[in-house]
């Protein structure tokens, strides 16, 4: 199982909390206790499609491999702007691939862009933060306490921050100076994973280890409220890590998230009541559309969800162990990548599939974007392709 390979310690993190120069957080692949098992859980065969609908490969861009680390795009109106692990970002047109400007970081990139539409901000290697303008040109650079995994949250004036040892710190837009902290607890195992975070109005909603969904207000650093999506259970530490997953959700007055070895589920997005919760475990982020909550489970099963009560809508496990990656809703299918770079369609209605797409073989891993009428997958060998929906 891929979730054990990324368990990272808590005493790792306090040794190097607060360092100006950090190593890059390891792996504790040791604490694998499924690993004599891993060969009988393998990846179910793609069966042959004949294809009800038609998706087409609109373009591709390289912008450089995202190496151990999940670096998500950002989409701003019609542009995208992606990022490569050696520190190349690029601003691109969404529907035709045309690369706007293209420049190069200081340091290696750790974490995805963040933006509002008037500059956008990165992490880089030894907790770094780094902002540009939207012409590409740099702003500032900051210093977080640790290691950034999670893309920053840009909006109401400030960047937004979670560090490995989850310190969140704001930054102001404008100068990078920090105007707040709040350092939240950790449990002693967490996932090595990108827990997201996301600008809701004045608030930014931002997902942590041990199952907690957390609202901030912007501005001072205030919490709004907490609630838990997974809590822990179980007698051993790996039983009981239940950290969130991908970035929570905002739809309407919603915000759905799901946890590892936890729940998924929406929640009051002013008050954080809980609206419906379902048991389920995940170590990728969920989808929501108008009607349906869309999530997959760690051994590879995709359900759908009423989103307004929290029925079981349909399962599909036919693509078992397949590591697939958070999906997205768009018209009449809910698309997902997969560990070969494989792009699955599948009715949004009832699950059934209805195309396949490729990429560059390599796994998806960052959250996909939907851009008009395309949708955008980026790999970790770090092709960027857009493909159209017919």
């Amino acid at each position: 199982m891929r979730i054990t390979q990324k368990l990272v310690g808590l005493s790792a993190l306090a040794l190097m909390a607060g360092c100006s120069s950090l190593p890059s957080m390891p792996s504790l692949s040791s604490l694998n206790p499924f690993a004599s098992k891993s060969k009988t859980n393998l990846p179910a065969p793609l069966v042959e499609l004949k294809g009800s609908m038609a998706v087409r490969t609109a373009w591709k861009l390289d912008i450089g491999k995202a190496n151990d680390f999940i670096l998500s795009p950002a989409l701003v109106g019609t542009e995208l702007l992606v990022a490569g692990g050696d520190g190349a970002i690029a601003r691109v047109d969404s529907v035709t691939g045309r690369v706007v400007w293209r420049i190069k970081a200081d340091k290696p990139l750790t974490a995805g862009i963040g933006s509002d539409g008037t500059m956008l901000a990165v992490g880089g290697a030894k907790g770094v933060v780094m902002a540009f303008g939207m012409d590409g040109k740099p702003l500032w650079t900051a210093q977080a306490s640790s290691e950034v995994l999670s893309a920053p949250a840009v909006g109401q004036g400030f960047v937004v921050v979670r560090s490995i040892d989850n310190r969140i710190i704001g930054l102001d837009a404008r100068t990078g100076e920090k105007k707040w902290t709040v350092q939240r607890p950790s449990p002693s195992l967490t996932l090595r994973n990108a827990p997201g975070m996301v600008m809701a109005g004045k608030d930014v909603l931002i997902a942590q280890p041990g199952g907690k969904l957390l609202s901030l207000i912007v501005a001072t650093g205030a919490p709004r409220w907490e609630v838990a999506v997974g809590e822990a259970r179980g007698a051993t530490e790996l039983e009981r890590v239940t950290d969130i997953s991908g970035t929570p959700v905002v739809i309407e007055n919603d915000v759905c998230a799901v946890s590892y070895q936890g729940r998924v589920g929406c929640f009051d997005l002013l008050t954080g009541t809980a609206r419906w919760t379902k048991e389920l475990s995940s170590d990728v982020g969920v989808a929501a559309d108008q009607r349906f909550v869309f999530a997959v489970d760690d051994k590879g099963a995709m359900s759908a969800f009423n989103r307004d009560g929290g029925t079981s809508a349909w399962k599909n496990d036919k693509l078992s162990y397949r590591r697939l990656s958070t999906p997205v809703s768009y018209g009449r299918a809910v698309a997902v990548g997969d560990y070969q770079g494989f792009i699955h369609f599948l009715s949004r209605e009832d699950g059934a599939f209805l195309a396949r797409a490729a990429t560059d073989g390599s796994p998806v891993k960052s959250a996909p974007l939907v851009a008009g009428s395309n949708l955008i997958f980026q790999t970790q060998s770090g092709t960027v392709t857009a493909i159209a929906v017919e």
